[in-house]
């Protein structure tokens, strides 16, 4: 008859609170992909700007308001590319705008295009910290 120490040692099953160094390895290297992967999503999205369009107003044949707000980075530049629109979506104006760095997130402003022919709409393409 075989005791259980003997089926243990036959079939390779540990006794106690031994970790074989595969297994160590392996945790090891887990923890350094989730460190890795935590770090650039944290990296790649803290300078993200946040846009919301707020409206336009055409004021003329070649002028157009467009009201925005966009959410940043405190203390950090911030630049924005708006654009104007005539009928068949063709760009008939286009401007970057850059705004010096604000003690609060978000900051609302109201910004003219000039345009080459009349715009039917204006609009933020993008922000980006500068």
């Amino acid at each position: 008859m075989t005791t259980q120490a003997q089926l243990d040692e036959r079939y390779g099953r540990a006794r106690g609170g031994r970790l074989r160094p595969g297994w160590i390895a392996v945790g090891a290297v887990a923890l350094a992909a989730i460190g890795w992967l935590s770090w650039t999503t944290i990296s790649s999205t803290i300078d993200d700007v946040g846009i919301d369009d707020l409206g336009f107003e055409v004021t003329g044949e070649h002028a157009v308001e467009v009201s925005f707000q966009f959410t940043a980075p405190a203390g950090r530049d911030v630049a924005c590319a708006l654009e104007a629109l005539d009928e068949d979506f063709g760009v008939v104006g286009f401007t970057v705008f850059e705004y010096p760095a604000g003690q609060s997130h978000a900051q609302k402003h109201r910004e003219t295009i000039p345009t080459v022919a009349e715009a039917t709409t204006g609009l933020v393409n993008s922000c980006w910290v500068s």
